[in-house]
């Protein structure tokens, strides 16, 4: 049976739409749904901006960062040594992953007020990477790793997160590590 001229035209214009449609699609499918959420559903812009940004720190998926994070973005807690706005957050996930690759993070509850999320975040995996310290390369054994984390940012207009302050239980996670002893 012949196909067409139009047929022809029109079946490779239906896959490239049905490709291009997928995209945002699956930058959402794997976003982690808050245990308990209060003041808001978890597809309000301001839930969905914490949730892409949770899935960025699990993923370590630049695309996600970018989803959840403004232009103008600012680390109001920020560490030493990391750099401000969006390159701050992909430097520190690149590093996390380098250590624990299989990390995974839940959050426990989300609270949504206004243009504010706040988060309370649960880390976990295994370290069987490379950490970086100020003496050298540590090498995972495979410990695991289990520490929380709160978070409070600012969601713009555009359900994008403008400002974080974020607090992270990092003398549990150095112990884990096996930077600082037990």
């Amino acid at each position: 049976m012949p196909v067409s001229a139009s047929a022809s035209v029109v079946a490779p214009a239906i896959l490239a739409l049905s490709l291009l449609a997928a995209v945002p699609a699956h930058a959402a499918m794997d976003l982690p749904m808050p245990a308990q959420l209060s003041g808001a559903t978890a597809t309000d812009k301001t839930a969905l901006a914490a949730r892409r940004y949770a899935a960025f720190w699990q993923s370590g998926d630049p695309a996600l960062a970018r989803l959840a994070l403004a232009d103008d973005f600012i680390d109001r807690s920020l560490p030493a040594g990391r750099p401000q706005g969006l390159a701050g957050p992909l430097q520190a996930s690149q590093v996390f992953h380098a250590a624990v690759p299989d990390l995974k993070v839940a959050i426990e509850e989300m609270l949504v007020a206004g243009d504010r999320v706040s988060l309370r975040l649960h880390f976990t995996g295994r370290f069987t990477g490379v950490f970086p310290t100020p003496q050298g390369e540590l090498r995972g054994q495979g410990q695991a790793i289990d520490f929380h984390a709160f978070d409070l940012y600012r969601v713009n207009g555009q359900g994008r997160i403008s400002d974080n302050w974020h607090l992270e239980d990092n003398l549990t996670l150095l112990r884990q590590l096996g930077v600082l002893a037990p």
